[in-house]
């Protein structure tokens, strides 16, 4: 039975083309996944374990700013014992934050959050073995810094030149004394590294004399274990310290737990491009066991038993899944180096390594492609196998029976109620409804895909009348192909309607939510300018009082994050500008009066008074970060709103409680609203501060539906590969029907059909499956994306669906153009045919 069903697939390996493809691009978003994280994991893991060779035991400490009692890291008394213990070769310390770099433009360098700034602590030979030197040497004093590589060549910067260089204060010019290269993470994921003097960094960063770590090397004949038993001792109070195998191992850790959540989604488009492969897979097999219908009627008329048909159909599948999984595999081998360079092209440095190739993505990518081909291929099989002799030798085309159409009918309603029952109560439940909504989808699809053979009839009826009338007799036998086996219609249509069904849930979702974050920036935003740190770090206070002189500004508020407790517990309390901040943020009291801000009360958001049983009047005992307590009186309450905290207090009180304000943003408006002579003057008045960025409220509203409309595209992306074993689907249903219709269609050519009216035909048969299955799945999609949304709108202020009707009709016009373009090898083929060899074929 072996040498049969290799012999088998050897006679119909053209048919069996697009079944391979669709496996194939299936094992190699799996084998590219697995290696791609492999070869991530290893990489890091290897730089890691690299930056901390010659670390034996490594000090953590975690300043704050805002106490002043404790101790601010290590300082350098400290520092001298740990050098002076038996078994250390030395101990360096090292202090760091935020620097970022201008370009020569006055533009920033490297992405914000991952620009970072260091101390250069030379050791013996005036070196620091943290650092390589390509050209220059380490800072020497206050006006100079040294750059990574990558950043000095992004920037064209040569020792020498002048350097302007923003901390969290002004920008400042700096002589570039050096250039290095490094093992640090931050610079392999697209930031900058500055390094400072140790003075320098020290003023920067923390207080003179201290260091926020510190790395120990061992000597000769030291275990880490040791060292680490003699440093902690010293430590102060909230320090940590550990050995440089523990950091490697946790920076290992927290990589691969990192990327296993790339992992999952990867692996999780790749299954949907799988499950959608199941059906091009099936209906092949489907069709070819009809076709040899009287071959393995004959098998049987000599002695091959049902289990022995079965086998040989699930073996011909085994070989083509063996096939497809080689195949596949080289081509994930490929998708895996690609995505590696593709990072590098974005700006994310991945370290040097080799391409790491796992037992496990093997056994993979080899079991995923074989079983995926054989499951598909079980009821095709099983029907094979059920073919009886006699009845297969009288008849080439076995015809569904009306008990088995009924039967599958009524189960297909069944889950399909069960789905919808599912997805309508968890729309019901609303944010706890999630779960119960992902179960409904998934009975929803599976009820609509056993159904779709009984709604191809009514649904491309609908169509018939059109087709038949503007493209003639090519359209009236297109619509009856179309639909003169549903079986076969509704398996190719069901792969369109899956890869749709998730496309458009998506964009109901993205749209709506997208238009919701945009109609709540107008609604609250008065602003014409938004100042904000890059990487979400803090502004500086003198950012807050160059903006206050900057001519033409004619309100300005800040909102500074207070570490206040109120009536025992914390609250999100934001230090504003009294009488300002109702002019740039839109405040609406519910009760009581703004005004009450200057005279030293707080105001309180509705949800947060009605959950802390605050009323205007009430007094309330405080906490703030340096200690001290006091009792505030609740002046007002508003409504609350994405771009306020809960409690509002004057930024003058939290000044006086805490040294260095965190000021997370700060709202301007100026005379005569946003312009480019406006802007222009702030930024001036800033100092070009490249390390400061500056949005209007479109730049505002672009950031939001930005990173919408970002990841709406990275999941069309992931998808595509779905959406083209669905193209390869039909592409396949058509070629396959040509070859067992060539009978019928030389008989049109006989009686007057000509090419042009046959290839009109095909296509047009094409565009009304591919337009029937994109139907079903933009009406499914649309339903989940409502469903999904009635789980977030309470959390959504302005929340209200809409239906993106120009990306539906983008939609409908792909699927349009993915039956022409499946249609056409087909349809040639078809128009090919010679007439009188066509009428003898069988």
């Amino acid at each position: 039975m072996f040498r049969t069903a290799l012999r088998n697939v050897l006679a119909h390996k053209a048919r069996l083309l697009m079944t391979v493809l669709a496996v194939m691009l299936g094992v190699a978003f799996v084998s590219g996944t697995l290696v791609f994280t492999d070869t991530l994991s290893n990489a890091f893991g290897n730089q890691s374990a690299k930056s901390y060779k010659d670390v034996a035991v490594a000090v953590t400490t975690y300043p704050d700013s805002e106490n002043s009692k404790k101790e601010q890291g290590i300082d350098a008394r400290t520092l001298e014992k740990i050098q002076g213990l038996d078994g250390v070769a030395a101990a360096t310390g090292r202090v760091s934050g935020f620097a970022g770099v201008a370009d020569p433009d006055g533009k920033l360098i490297g992405n914000g959050w991952s620009n970072t700034g260091a101390n250069f602590e030379p050791g013996k030979g005036g070196k620091d073995a943290a650092y390589d030197f390509t050209d220059g040497s380490g800072p020497a004093k206050a006006g100079e810094i040294a750059l990574d590589k990558a950043t000095a060549d992004k920037g064209k910067y040569k020792t020498g030149d002048t350097v302007r260089v923003a901390t969290n204060g002004p920008v400042k010019e700096y002589t570039l004394s050096g250039v290095f290269t490094t093992e640090d993470g931050q610079v392999n994921a697209g930031g900058s590294l500055v390094l400072f003097s140790t003075p320098v960094a020290q003023q920067l960063y923390l207080t003179p004399g201290h260091f926020k770590d510190v790395t120990i090397t061992a000597a000769s004949g030291t275990s880490e274990q040791q060292l680490l038993g003699a440093v902690k001792p010293l430590l102060p109070e909230g320090a940590e310290a550990q050995t440089g195998k523990e950091l490697a191992d946790d920076q290992a850790k927290m990589i691969e737990e990192g990327l296993s959540a790339l992992n999952q989604v990867l692996l999780g488009f790749a299954a949907i491009a799988l499950f959608v492969g199941i059906f091009l897979i099936s209906n092949t097999f489907t069709m070819l066991v009809a076709q040899r219908t009287k071959e393995l009627a004959l098998m049987r008329a000599v002695g091959a038993s049902r289990r022995q048909v079965k086998r040989s159909v699930l073996l011909e599948a085994m070989v083509v899944g063996a096939i497809a999984s080689v195949v596949g595999f080289a081509l994930g081998l490929g998708l895996a180096t690609g995505l590696r360079s593709a990072m590098s092209a974005f700006g994310a440095k991945v370290p040097a390594g080799p391409l790491i190739v796992s037992p496990t993505a093997v056994a993979a990518a080899f079991a995923v492609g074989v079983l995926v081909t054989m499951l598909a291929a079980w009821l095709p099989a099983r029907r094979a196998a059920k073919i009886a002799p006699v009845a297969a030798m009288s008849s080439v085309h076995a015809v569904a029976t009306t008990k088995s159409l009924v039967v599958r009918n009524s189960i297909g309603g069944a889950i399909t109620l069960l789905g919808a029952a599912g997805i309508l109560g968890g729309a019901a439940v609303g944010k706890d409804g999630r779960m119960l909504i992902g179960a409904g989808a998934f009975f929803a699809l599976i009820g609509i895909i056993v159904l779709i053979p009984l709604l191809s009839r009514p649904v491309i009826a609908l169509v018939r009348p059109l087709i038949s009338k503007l493209f003639g007799v090519s359209g009236t036998l297109a619509g009856q192909n179309a639909v003169r086996n549903p079986r076969r219609t509704g398996a190719t249509a069901s792969a369109l309607a899956i890869g749709l069904t998730l496309v458009t849930g998506l964009s109901v979702l993205g749209v709506t939510m997208g238009r919701a974050v945009d109609k709540m920036t107008t609604d609250n935003i008065k602003a014409d300018y938004m100042f904000t740190m890059a990487g979400g770090g803090s502004l500086d206070s003198s950012a807050l009082s160059a903006l206050e002189k900057a001519p033409g500004v004619s309100a300005l508020s800040p909102q500074t994050a207070a570490n206040i407790e109120l009536k025992g517990e914390w609250a999100a309390f934001s230090g504003v500008t009294p009488g300002d901040i109702e002019r740039v943020i839109n405040v609406t009291p519910v009760s009581g009066s703004l005004d009450s801000l200057a005279k030293g009360a707080i105001v309180v958001d509705d949800k947060t008074a009605k959950n802390g049983d605050l009323k205007v009047g009430d007094s309330v005992p405080v906490k703030f970060a340096d200690g001290k307590e006091s009792k505030l009186t609740v002046g007002a309450t508003y409504k609350g709103n994405e771009f306020l905290s809960s409690v509002l207090i004057d930024q003058k009180t939290v000044n006086k409680h805490e040294a260095k304000p965190y000021i997370r943003e700060i709202w301007v408006k100026t005379d005569g609203g946003a312009s480019a002579a406006n802007e222009k003057a702030l930024v001036d008045a800033l100092g070009q501060n490249p390390a400061i960025s500056v949005m209007d409220q479109q730049d505002i509203r672009n950031q939001f539906g930005g990173m919408i409309n970002t990841m709406l595209n990275i999941m069309y992306g992931l998808l595509g590969m779905a959406l083209l074993i669905a193209v390869l689907g039909v592409i396949n249903t058509l070629a396959m029907s040509v070859f067992e219709r060539q009978q019928e269609i030389g008989m049109l050519r006989a009686i007057g059909l000509d090419r042009r009216k046959v290839k009109t035909m095909i296509r047009l048969e094409a565009v009304v499956i591919s337009l029937f299955g994109a139907v079903i799945g933009i009406s499914l999609g649309t339903f989940l994306g409502w469903a999904i949304g009635q789980t977030v709108k309470d959390s959504v202020p302005g929340y209200a669906l809409v239906v993106p009707w120009d990306r539906i009709g983008v939609f409908l016009l792909l699927a349009g153009v993915v039956g022409v373009l499946a249609a056409m090898w087909p349809a040639r083929s078809a128009a090919r045919l010679n007439m009188l060899d066509a009428i003898k074929a069988e």
